[in-house]
Parts: C-alpha cells; structure tokens; sequence
C-alpha cells in the first residue's frame, strides 16, 4: 500500500532537519567562514573597492588583504589576541561562575519548583509559562526543570500532560529573551552587538551597555505569560483532547531542607541587593559617575560581576543550608564543574573569534554595511517591513543553526552596520534578532534540547516524534511572533527607549 502523501508544511520541516543536519559544527562553521573572510579579502583588496566612512565624511575606506606579507603577519601575531579578545568570552564565564553554582547547588530547580506548585489551580498554565520565561536567568537550566514539571502537574490535575510540558516548554524557549532580570543572554549577545557598533561608530559603541533590552524584555514578560496561557488553553489543550494514556502523578511539594535552604538563600540574596544598592542610591556612591548619572557610570559597566555575585550569594547559602556544600572543596568543585561545562563554548570563541577579528580588520563589515545600506533604499525597504523582514530572515536562519550567540557572531557584524546605516540602533537590532531567535526555538529539530524534550513527551504519548512535537508547538511561534513584533511596532510608534540610554533610532 502506499505511503500517505506529506503535506507542504510536512515535507518543509523534513527539510529543515535534513539540511541541518547537513550542516557543520557550528566550531567547523566559523573555521570556514573565516577561511572565506580571508580569501574574499585579498580579491575583494586586489579590485580596489572602497566606500565613503558613514562617520567621517570624506574619508574613503578600502578593503585590506589578508593573503599578503602584512596579512599574514597579522593572523599568526593575533590569534591568541583575537581568543582572548573574543567579547563575550570573558563574560559569559564570568556570569557562569555565579549562575553555574546556584544551578548545581539545587536552588534554581527548588525556586522552580517552589514557585510552580505554589500558583493557584486557575492560574497553572500562565504561572508555567511565565517560570518558565523566567528560568533564562539560570540559562539552560529551565529546559531540564520546567517541561517535566508542566506535565506532571498538569497529568495530577486531570489535564493533557503534554500541553503542561507545552506551557512550560513555550516560556523557557520562545521566551527565552524575555526576563524581569538580566541573564547571561544579556552579555552574551551586547558584548557582541557593541564590537560590530564600533565598526561604523566606535564612539557610539563606547556609551552603549549591556541593559540595552532591559526595559523591553520587563514588559515582554508579562505579554508572553499571557499569549503563552492563551494559546495553551484555546488552542493546543483542546487539539490534544482529552488525555487517555495510564501514566498519573502525585504532586510533591519541597522537602523541609529545600525550604530551609530557600529562607538561607532569600535572605542572603536580599543583603546582596542592598549592599549593591548602597553603592548606586547614594548620590555619592562608589558606582555613580562622577557627575552622578547612573545610565552612563560603573555601576553599568560591572552588571556582569553584580550579576555574577547575586547568583553566587544564594547559591552558596543554598547549599549550606541543604547540605550541598560542606566545606571550600565542594564550592571549589562546583565551580570546576561548571567551566568543564562550557568547554564547547569555549572552543567556538576560538574559532569565532578570529571570523569577528578578520572581518573588522579587512573592513569588510564597513563595505558591506554601506552596501547592504543603498541596496535596501534602492528597494525602498525601510521602516517597519525593514524590521519585518530582518524578524523573518533571522527566524529562517535559527531553524538551521540553534546556537544564539553563534548565529549573532556571524549577522551582527553584517546586520548592525547595515540597519546603522538607515537609521536603526544596534540596541534596536539585537532586540529584533532576540525576537526572531526566540520564538522560532521551540520549531527546529536542530535546537540543543529537542531531542530532550521529544523523550520527556514519549513518557506520556509513546508516538511522539519531531514532526508531531513541532506540530503542538507551532501556534506559540506563530502567536508568540506575532504578539512580539506588534509590541516592537508599538515600542518603535512611541519611540521609547529599550534599555538604559538605548534609543530606538540611530543618529
């Protein structure tokens, strides 16, 4: 007999996992990448290309070689530089170092859990996705948490259990950029968008921050909650029908050391907060600027290190408390762990670095941003289909590569110039691109955790797979897409800043 015939939408997510899975290793990816900087450099440099600089009127800007003496010279005397000086190297482990012990002591799994369990009956699918959107501040550690603790709730309260894995799988994933804190994202991906800043504006560059998305993702967290419950409860709930299987779950709420521990981290954390809070409230304090701003002053140049200390405070009274940490070898283990962890990272900022230093020393992100810039007046594409169109081309490209910060390396040197280039801050590009990357997550085979989260559903539906779990999950990218880039619009209408002296517009 033969096979049904695959839908249109079938056969595109069967592409999609076919050419990913034909991609290379995102380390191998910026090895080639930056082997084609290289190449392109010297034919680019051999045809005398040149453009105007937009930020020096009259000075003319070529393409450099790398394929000659000087060239050469350069790659071999600075890759170890271009390792080290790779941006969000250095933050991210240092933001790790905090997040790494809070996370392997069990304090962000107890504030999971502890929070999750404690939300009224009616109020279980919103506080699911709204925990999980939180749970970006612990990094990953949402995606092994939350969805298995979505459907067990939702399988005690007679409900589909695989719409409360949905819920919660929505808020840790297509919300991921969403957050009422600064997370490791923050660095990760500013470091990132103020080096490919300075290749038009250096200046510029230097005033930026790290919270250029802070007031934006505030408030996208409480739209998120709401959309995420909305589509659960209206759409994907009543799709799944009623839940047949014989698996049940009994709740089971924090034992008394897990809630002893919470007091010991609560209360270690707030002491945190108002010894930070003495160094920044005061109009003399140590971490104002000299003039007494805030936006522009110490205090925002070491969010990563207070970041870092606040998750560490908890962490380490957590794990006192519980007894997870018994003496200066465990935190000391701990922390070890941690980094072993990031090992993979820490490869990718080698090769990536070099692709990002190459392509600022050749020039080639000035030209193309120059270039990049006329072709899209020439199309006359600006405005909000400019928006609208980077939001669907970054969406397109995470299907195939998952990493945010490797997919960010490579389109922010490009992008960030191109949209400076018509009017649009580097702030305002990140947070389209943190729209794009997030909601479209939860749909590609090729994300870190798919695979994890299709053997956490086998556990209730034994016939799940790729294609049916990218089919419960749609509608939140859709709504979810939606819901985001009509708040950007707004944001955009009203002109509103989207972190700490971050503007919509460039100038």
């Amino acid at each position: 007999m033969a096979s049904k015939r695959k839908g249109i939408f079938q056969r595109f997510l069967d592409m999609v996992e076919f050419v990913g899975n034909k991609l290379p290793h995102p380390v191998t990816l910026f090895a080639i990448l930056t082997l084609i900087v290289i190449i392109l450099s010297g034919i680019v440099a051999g045809a005398g290309v040149s453009v105007e600089h937009p930020g020096e009127e009259g000075e003319m800007v070529e393409v450099t070689s790398l394929l000659n003496a000087e060239g050469i010279q350069y790659m071999f005397s600075s890759m170890v530089d271009n390792f080290i000086g790779f941006a969000p190297l250095g933050v991210v482990l240092a933001t790790m170092l905090g997040i790494g012990l809070a996370e392997r002591t069990g304090l962000i799994s107890a504030c999971l859990r502890g929070f999750v369990l404690s939300v009224p009956k009616v109020l279980i699918t919103g506080g699911l996705v709204f925990a999980g959107i939180m749970s970006s501040v612990a990094s990953d550690a949402g995606y092994v948490v939350l969805p298995p603790l979505g459907a067990v709730i939702f399988a005690a309260l007679g409900r589909h259990p695989l719409a409360g894995l949905a819920a919660a799988f929505a808020g840790v994933s297509a919300g991921f950029s969403a957050n009422l804190f600064l997370s490791a994202t923050d660095p990760l991906l500013g470091e990132l968008t103020i080096s490919a800043a300075a290749i038009i504006d250096p200046a510029y560059a230097e005033g930026m921050n790290i919270a250029m998305n802070y007031y934006f993702i505030i408030v996208s967290v409480f739209i998120l909650t709401i959309v995420g419950a909305w589509v659960t409860e209206k759409i994907v709930e009543p799709r799944l029908g009623e839940y047949t299987g014989d698996y049940r779950e009994d709740l089971k709420g924090l034992d008394p050391i897990e809630k002893k521990g919470l007091i010991w981290a609560g209360v270690s954390l707030l002491a945190g907060v108002i010894l930070f809070a003495l160094t920044i409230i005061p109009e003399n304090g140590p971490l104002r600027a000299d003039d007494g701003g805030i936006i522009q002053s110490p205090f925002m140049d070491s969010l990563v290190p207070i970041i870092a200390i606040l998750f560490f405070i908890p962490g380490l009274f957590y794990g006192l408390a519980t007894k997870n940490i018994r003496n200066d070898k465990d935190v000391a283990n701990q922390l070890s762990d941690t980094m072993a962890a990031m090992g993979m990272f820490i490869v990718l900022a080698f090769t990536a670095g070099q692709f990002v230093a190459y392509f600022s020393e050749t020039n080639m992100g000035l030209v193309i941003g120059v270039y990049g810039a006329e072709a899209l007046e020439a199309a006359n594409l600006t405005g909000i289909p400019l928006i609208l169109g980077f939001i669907l081309v970054a969406g397109f490209i995470n299907l195939f590569i998952g990493s945010a910060s490797a997919k960010w390396a490579m389109m922010a040197p490009v992008f960030v110039p191109i949209m400076m280039q018509l009017g649009y801050s580097p702030e305002m590009t990140q947070m389209a691109y943190r729209i794009a990357d997030s909601t479209t997550n939860i749909i590609t085979p090729l994300m870190t955790y798919f695979a994890i989260i299709i053997a956490f559903a086998q556990k209730y539906d034994k016939k799940m797979g790729i294609g049916t779990l990218i089919s419960v999950m749609f509608p939140y990218t859709i709504v979810f897409t939606i819901a985001w880039t009509i708040m950007l619009i707004v944001w955009m209408w009203f002109g509103i800043d989207l972190g700490p002296g971050s503007p919509i517009l460039y100038e």
